[in-house]
């Protein structure tokens, strides 16, 4: 899918895919790649290998023994947590250090897991869970390039996100779900990956729309694959808030019927993924 014009005609610029995630994303969709050559891949930027080993030998993985490589990772983690890994690490290489990107990367990391280790028992591709919840705020770190200061003013005096996203378009002329989805399309990635970024508030606004509001209908309308990564990511964001165990309950009961999943498969998919991550 092309990038929209509208798009085009912005002044913000979407930084280039790094090579080497060009050519990793190729490699996850090849039936034949094994874990040697995507750890060899990995290994070809030595920057990028050596922060991959350091964060899979950090307390979020829980690893019982250090890992030296990328390949002894790989086999302890399986290629689609390194890969997914490795995106995490080149998408914050891409923009600019700052607290509010320190923020969201943490939350992406978690959320990029949590997706993908829920998705396999829903019937859902882990690669392109993970790699939607990766992403999924990857608007506003190009916000953040194209205006730190500015941009850090609106998120702090808008902590509503629906509200946030409004304040986004009359200031820039798009929100962050919108650009999120360009970036998404610009590196490469999977058109299913690239709507669910785009769509991720519609399917937030079902949750707390007043009945009869038909503003979220349109990610309805959307193939079923894109449809369960929007009502898997909402329902792993509800539970890494830590609203409490209410919010995942109404996330996973709202939004996995209109797409198709079963709300208690749903709940527990997720519950126990996000556990998994606060064990470690």
């Amino acid at each position: 899918m092309a990038i929209d014009n509208a798009l085009r005609a912005l002044d913000i610029d979407l930084p280039a895919c790094p090579q080497t995630l060009v050519q990793l994303s190729l490699l996850m969709h090849d039936e034949d790649a094994n874990l040697q050559s995507i750890g060899g891949l990995i290994e070809t930027d030595m920057a990028l290998a050596s922060a991959v080993v350091r964060t899979v030998n950090s307390a979020l993985f829980g690893l019982l023994r250090r890992v030296e490589s990328v390949p002894e990772a790989v086999r302890y983690l399986g290629t689609r947590e390194v890969a997914g890994l490795t995106f995490e690490i080149g998408l914050r290489g891409a923009f600019p250090p700052s607290p509010l990107l320190t923020a969201l990367w943490a939350r992406a990391g978690r959320r990029g897991l949590a997706m993908g280790r829920a998705a396999p028992s829903l019937d859902i591709d882990p690669w392109l869970a993970h790699t939607a919840g990766l992403f999924a705020e990857s608007g506003q770190a190009a916000l953040v390039g194209h205006d730190a200061p500015g941009y850090e003013a609106l998120v702090a005096t808008t902590p509503n996100p629906l509200v946030q996203l409004e304040a986004e378009a009359v200031t820039y002329g798009l929100n962050h779900a919108a650009l999120g989805g360009a970036l998404c399309q610009a590196w490469g990635l999977a058109g299913d990956v690239a709507a669910s970024v785009r769509l991720r508030p519609m399917a937030l606004r079902t949750l707390v729309a007043p009945e009869g509001d038909d503003f979220a209908a349109p990610w309805l309308t959307e193939p079923l694959s894109v449809q369960r990564l929007l009502a898997l990511g909402a329902a792993v964001d509800a539970a890494l808030e830590g609203q409490g165990e209410d919010m995942l309950a109404r996330a996973s009961a709202t939004l996995g019927p209109l797409a198709g999943l079963d709300a208690a498969l749903l709940h527990e998919a997720v519950a126990a993924s996000v556990a998994r991550l606060g064990d470690a």
